[in-house]
């Protein structure tokens, strides 16, 4: 399957062209999933607090409106995360959309940090504890949201549903780059699947640094956006991840105990 990594800029002025660019990247590169960044569209509201409903309600209604342009980047599958409302409650929703099937809810992000910053608890209630297997298309998959890639305790029960890559929408600083790639080195040689993350970008600012990436079940890293290149498209094959989870370190976990 051919998928694409990205950094996206929330602004609308940039935004507009990004997205078109981002469009012809994927029709060009013949790609058949594109994964966003974390509320790709909106602009940060966790960044302050405290929870502000007017904020929450414009970010909900300019994520359904760019939701509906989704068919514009030409690719069969394309997954990411938004605000939802459900029930009265307010969530971060990782979804997938396809070309036959639309919207499909994924699963809602756990693991929010609530500091100055980052106030994702005081913004989101906490949303699905299960981190289960999805698919698109052939691909099966599993979604980490942001700091849920630190989520060490899930990388065991990924590899043992047999997953062939990690999807991490993030909005993560530039300066904690390093960091962040080093954990998505983790997540895919200790599962065997393939590691693809997507970063929102602020150009002039440090806040959001882009740097999406894509590393291999062996922990090779295949390719990384940058202001130079802000989208990247690489060959994931499933049987790669499947022939990995057979090879060390993998296979010491996956035996029974003594």
């Amino acid at each position: 399957m051919r998928a694409t990594v990205c950094e996206l800029p929330y602004r609308p002025a940039l935004l507009e062209p990004a997205w078109e660019s981002l469009a012809a990247h994927v029709r060009a590169e013949r790609s058949e999933l594109v994964l966003l960044p974390e509320f790709a569209f909106v602009e940060p509201v966790w960044e302050s607090a405290p929870f502000d409903p007017q904020r929450w309600a414009a970010a909900e209604a300019l994520s359904d409106a760019w939701t509906a342009r989704l068919h514009e980047l030409g690719a069969t599958w394309v997954v990411g995360a938004r605000p939802v409302t459900v029930d009265g409650r307010h969530y971060n929703e990782g979804f997938a959309w396809s070309a036959q099937g639309g919207y499909q809810p994924l699963r809602r992000k756990f693991h929010l940090p609530d500091e100055p910053g980052g106030w994702e608890a005081t913004w989101f209630e906490r949303g699905d504890a299960e981190f289960a297997r999805f698919s698109a298309g052939p691909l099966a998959f599993g979604l980490s949201i942001c700091t849920e890639l630190w989520a060490l305790d899930t990388y065991a029960g990924y590899a043992a549903l047999g997953l062939e890559a990690i999807l991490s929408p993030r909005a993560t600083a530039a300066a904690t780059t390093a960091k962040w790639l080093a954990m998505g080195t983790v997540a895919a040689v200790r599962t065997g699947a393939y590691s693809l993350s997507s970063n929102r970008v602020d150009t002039g600012a440090d806040t959001y640094g882009g740097a999406g990436w894509a590393i291999s079940p062996d922990g090779a890293l295949l390719a990384q956006t940058s202001e130079n290149r802000p989208f990247c498209t690489v060959d994931v094959n499933p049987a790669m991840a499947a022939g990995a989870r057979s090879t060390y370190p993998r296979y010491v976990f996956a035996r029974p105990a003594p």
